[in-house]
């Protein structure tokens, strides 16, 4: 039964989003600002945490944060081609300041390449200042009016890493460490969401690069949402920008450059991957707020042995555990239990005085609802019985996403089959088609080539398309 105010998944996937987001009171639209939203702190304190974890691992491989520009020269822009044309359709115009109009127009950032290769350019000398390893967090604009909280607004925040190396090896290195090592076990890791790590195709690659790579995820309606991407410039930025180093020999090189990203649609993600119909569901390891305990009494004399029980059993959990008592006296057990529940906490501990009589607490698991969730538990190694149930909401979330992907990825043969695929789920096949043929599928079928995973199979098979044959396989699907 789903809870009140909260579309079911199976009649509208769509407005049961949203409801999410709203009943979690996660974001607002900002009315006032067309294309964008307002992170509520609910909303905020979950990218808080996606900044952390990742911010972590960026600089355990060496690299360091800046900040550059928001508002970049429009003439910047334009000394990339395949990457203006990219970015076109999406980018703000500053035309005035100060009263005045301006000699030369600033776009506001819809990426940093190129302010920041202007700067690489100044920076880079000798190969002795190589590689460069520079990482911002930071918001940009892309003109987008199909809001959809986090998943697709004007404004968003992200993490752009932009690094400079001697050869293009160094830099292809660069892109397959971000992309394994930062990337897929962030999200894998504390996030609970299996990917598959690919190659992009050269109609999907980013604008400009030599080679994106991409980590692809499954939502519960099936289609894909793109988590992660990292990209091996080659020496087109270096190009442009007159990025340079005197090498060994004494002699003038063009850089080869890389840049990567995550922004807040990982929030999405998280949303609909392990959400259901009661509301937000939190992965442990990524839950701001962990544990929350509900003191339950009914007139004073309860009220001062409950609350003593709590603060006794939660004095050891500063550092281990974190937690939030709910000991509002104007809002009913019922209430509290229904929001924390609408707000995804992993773990709800109910302490009333037949618990404290009996030394014990009841302990709700988010991840079960309902009764098959709860359990009676002795606060006798309370603290590491709480630990154990957070790793193991942890490890189930991460294996139910697992099965839902792999339940619905289907290995297609032909066109018909996949045109059924891609209707629920991934269509894996063989492929050996074009831009031109990607095109077609995207235009008949609302779908397009997510991913050339990594792994690929040893045998041969034949294009789904063309009938040619083919070791290369590919994921196609429907994709947010």
């Amino acid at each position: 039964m789903p809870k009140e105010g909260i579309t079911p998944r199976a009649t509208d996937y769509s407005q049961w989003y949203l409801d999410i987001v709203r009943g979690a009171d996660m974001a607002d639209y900002a009315e006032v600002v067309r294309g964008c939203i307002v992170f509520k702190p609910t909303g905020y304190a979950i990218w808080e945490a996606i900044q952390s974890g990742l911010d972590q691992r960026i600089k355990a491989t060496g690299h360091v944060n800046a900040y550059f520009p928001l508002l970049i020269p429009k003439s910047f822009l334009m000394k990339e081609a395949e990457h203006v044309q990219g970015f076109a359709p999406e980018v703000a115009e500053v035309t005035r300041a100060g009263g005045e109009e301006l000699a030369e127009p600033y776009v506001i950032r819809p990426t940093s390449e190129t302010i920041i290769g202007y700067f690489y350019a100044k920076w880079v000398r000798s190969w002795r200042d190589l590689p460069l390893l520079i990482n911002q967090w930071a918001n940009v604009m892309r003109w987008e009016m199909r809001t959809r909280p986090f998943l697709r607004t004007a404004e968003f925040l992200w993490q752009e890493g932009h690094t400079v190396h001697a050869t293009e090896e160094d830099a292809e290195r660069e892109t397959l460490l971000i992309l394994h090592e930062v990337y897929a076990d962030f999200v894998e890791r504390e996030m609970a969401l299996p990917v598959i790590k690919g190659l992009k195709s050269d109609k999907e690659k980013f604008a400009g690069a030599l080679r994106s790579y991409a980590l692809e995820a499954m939502m519960q309606d099936g289609r894909a949402l793109q988590a992660a991407t990292s990209h091996n410039l080659g020496q087109n930025f270096a190009q442009a920008f007159n990025i340079t180093y005197t090498d060994q020999n004494n002699t003038v090189q063009y850089a080869w450059t890389t840049s990567w990203g995550i922004s807040t649609r990982l929030i999405g993600a998280l949303i609909m991957a392990h959400s259901d119909d009661e509301g937000l569901v939190l992965p442990p390891r990524l839950a701001p707020t962990q544990v929350v305990v509900v003191p339950i009494y009914k007139n004073e004399a309860e009220r001062s042995a409950v609350l003593a029980a709590v603060e006794r059993i939660t004095a050891g959990w500063q550092g281990h555990l974190r937690f939030k008592v709910d000991d509002r006296d104007n809002l009913t057990p019922g209430f509290k239990f229904n929001e924390w529940e609408l707000k995804g906490i992993p773990l709800r501990i109910e302490v009333g005085p037949k618990d404290v009589q009996k030394d014990a607490v009841a302990v709700a698991r988010r991840d079960m609802p309902g009764k098959a969730g709860k359990q009676i538990v002795p606060q006798a190694g309370l603290t590491e019985r709480l630990q154990a149930l957070l790793d193991e909401i942890q490890q189930q979330l991460y294996d139910r996403a697992l099965q839902f992907r792999e339940a619905n990825t289907h290995d297609v043969q032909d066109y018909a089959q996949l045109r059924t695929a891609v209707e629920t789920g991934f269509a894996r096949c063989y492929w050996d088609g074009t831009s031109e043929d990607e095109q077609r599928i995207q235009n008949e079928l609302k779908a397009t080539l997510r991913v050339i995973p990594l792994d690929q199979p040893e045998t041969a098979g034949r294009c789904v398309l063309t009938g040619r044959e083919t070791t290369r396989q590919v994921i196609f699907a429907r994709a947010y």
